[in-house]
């Protein structure tokens, strides 16, 4: 279990994951260079410290050894971002997690041997063309493949129930949960009788859910 993570860098990507981290119960410490960045993270999370993280001494003061995993965040400075990433794989201690701008440096961080890199830029515009283009509620990119998708089924999957229906076997996706006209979401089962104005949650091969809704204009 992954119970404390120490963040590096808390520019828009880095807090939010320090946020949403410390929401969830797991123990951060948040780090920064900078001295007003620090100010305004303080405001929202418990630990945050400013130091120079490319410092294996400055990593070692703040015992970021003893986590169980370190996220590099730092963004726009790939010198920086670098440095931290080798000062953290020195400590020996944390599973070390980085953020890449492009792939040229997620191959960097690859060739140092950090296997989870993150590509938030290129993951959020895959999302935002396919939410444009498909009118989807909501879409996300689950890898190998797949993605999890929320939008209004077509009206041909709404004349059975589900079991009827049957289309995790004939057409190969799954509808995990639907929002009815109450708001409120609820498991979807064998017996579920979609409707045209619900909202469906589906996980599908990425080549065939576009044939899942109805596409909204």
């Amino acid at each position: 279990m992954i119970n404390s993570v120490a963040v590096i860098g808390l520019g828009r990507f880095g807090l939010a994951m320090a946020r949403e981290l410390q929401a969830s119960g797991v123990d951060v410490l948040a780090i920064d260079k900078d001295a007003e960045v620090v100010q305004h993270a303080a405001g929202s999370l418990r630990h945050v410290v400013r130091a120079d993280a490319t410092s294996r001494e400055a990593l070692e003061q703040l015992a970021v050894g003893d986590f169980n995993a370190a996220v590099v965040a730092i963004g726009g400075d790939l010198a920086a971002s670098i440095l931290a990433a080798s000062a953290l794989l020195s400590l020996g201690g944390p599973e070390v997690w980085a953020k890449a701008a492009n792939p040229q440096q997620g191959e960097i961080f690859g060739q140092m041997g950090i296997t989870h890199v993150f590509y938030p830029e290129t993951e959020m515009g895959r999302r935002a063309a396919h939410l444009v283009a498909q009118s989807f509620a909501d879409y996300m990119d689950l890898g190998h493949g797949f993605a999890l998708v929320i939008t209004t089924p077509d009206p041909k999957y709404c004349r059975a129930t589900l079991g009827e229906l049957d289309v995790r076997r004939r057409e190969g996706f799954s509808i995990a949960a639907i929002r009815g006209e109450d708001g409120e979401w609820s498991t979807a089962h064998a017996g579920t009788v979609l409707h045209e104005d619900d909202l469906i949650m589906v996980v599908a091969p990425v080549k065939t859910i576009t044939r899942i809704t109805r596409g909204r204009k």
